[in-house]
Order: C-alpha cells, then structure tokens, then sequence
C-alpha cells in the first residue's frame, strides 16, 4: 500500500498516513469500480443490440387466408406456411407460423373466424384473403367492407399486418378486374400496413409451378412465393431487411 508521511508538526510526533485517507481517495475507488463494471456491461453479450437475438421471445404469425395459405393439395410441411416458418428459421428467427387458411374462404369467412384465430395472440398477421371473392365474382365493394372490418379490428388490437393482394380472374372483365385489384392498395393506404401486390406473383400462370388446376402452386411453387414475400415478413416481425 502507497503510503504518505504528513509534514512533522512542532511538538508532535511524526505519523505514516494512507492515501486512502485522504478525502478523494474514496472517490477515486469508486470511480474506478464502476468503470470497472461498464467495461463488464460492454463485453458481455447482452451489452451490444448487434450481439443480441433479433427475438427476445418465439415469434408467433398468424397466415390467415384461404386455400393458398392453407396448402391445398399438399403435404402440410410443404404448405405456405410450413415452409415461411422453415426459412424464417434457416435465417436465424425463431417464428411459429400458424396456419389460418380454410380452403375456399372468402373475406366474409375470415371475419367471421377472427375473433377465436386471436385467441392464440399472435404477434403479427398474414392477411391473405379475397381469391375466392374474384372466383366467384363478388362486388369489390363486398370485398372491400369485409377486409376493411378485419383491418380495424386488428388495428384496435394494436397487431402488426401484412395485406396480399390478389387479382380476379380475366374472364369476368377489365372493368370488374380492376375495381378488385384496387381494393387492397387502398385499404393498405387506409390502415397504413404492410402490402404485398399479389400473393401469387412469380408464380400465376407457370404450369412448372401450379399443380394440374392451375389454380393453387406446387411445392416449387410455395418456395417462390416464400422467397419474394420473406423479405417483407421480415420487415413485420421486426427482423433484419
């Protein structure tokens, strides 16, 4: 230990003296204590946002949509969602993807379900519905009213949401194919969420990638969808772009 000796005072017997002694002395040990500590904090893990997990917790995303987000035709772990939760996964994000796809659904079908489909608190949301009103050529106004409920009702519940376009099939008219087209833009601009343009795009109209309906892609298929949409799930769960 340092020691210091005070200057003999007159009459007075010369003592030793420790710095710790003096008033900065405690000071400078606790300075140097916690300098020591914030050095600890930065070199450990949890110290740097970059070292970190992007999830502190399992994601859980709710695909809720028709046949497409079902896996109609195809083994469930080559479904749409089997194989987003797979490449989330490969990329480091612990995701759960909960298929709420029911083939043949129409937007109506999917307003109806939302309430129980919430009781798994899901973190995020897939909106992936209106193929089967163009099949079927509902008014988009229909359309539009039922997507525009499930839009409000998720936003009151505060659930991030990523809206899929889709497009009515050419044979019921230019007209009628771009009053559909147009409803998921606008309700995207109105509830200010996430948008896809086509669910199916790089995919419709590829017989290498649709099975023999023409209608629902194959397994190849479902990757191309999952490759060119994964970038923007990304974006929904908070990941990295």
């Amino acid at each position: 230990m340092d020691v210091a000796v005070e200057p003999p005072q007159r009459g007075a017997p010369r003592r030793q003296v420790s710095t710790s002694d003096r008033p900065y002395g405690a000071y400078r040990r606790i300075i140097n204590l916690c300098l020591v500590s914030l050095a600890l904090v930065l070199a450990s893990p949890t110290g740097s946002r970059a070292d970190r997990p992007v999830n502190d917790r399992p994601v859980k995303l709710l695909a809720l949509g028709d046949s497409l987000t079902a896996g109609y035709g195809l083994p469930s772990d080559q479904s749409f969602t089997a194989q987003l939760q797979a490449a989330l996964k490969t990329q480091g994000l612990d995701v759960t993807v909960i298929n709420g796809g029911v083939s043949g659904d129409t937007s109506a079908g999917g307003l109806a379900r939302l309430d129980w489909l919430l009781a798994d608190k899901p973190d995020g949301v897939i909106l992936e519905l209106g193929a089967n009103d163009g099949l079927r050529g509902l008014d988009p106004q229909v359309t539009y009213d039922n997507l525009d409920a499930l839009l409000t009702r998720l936003g009151e519940r505060k659930i991030p949401v990523l809206l899929t376009g889709m497009l009515a099939p050419p044979n019921l008219g230019r007209e009628y194919g771009a009053q559909f087209k147009g409803v998921f833009p606008k309700l995207a601009e109105k509830h200010k969420v996430l948008f896809y343009p086509f669910f199916l795009d790089g995919v419709a109209a590829d017989s290498a990638l649709n099975q023999a309906d023409f209608i629902h892609p194959n397994a190849k298929g479902v990757a191309v969808i999952v490759a060119r949409m994964i970038p923007v799930v990304k974006q929904l769960i908070g990941g990295p772009a």
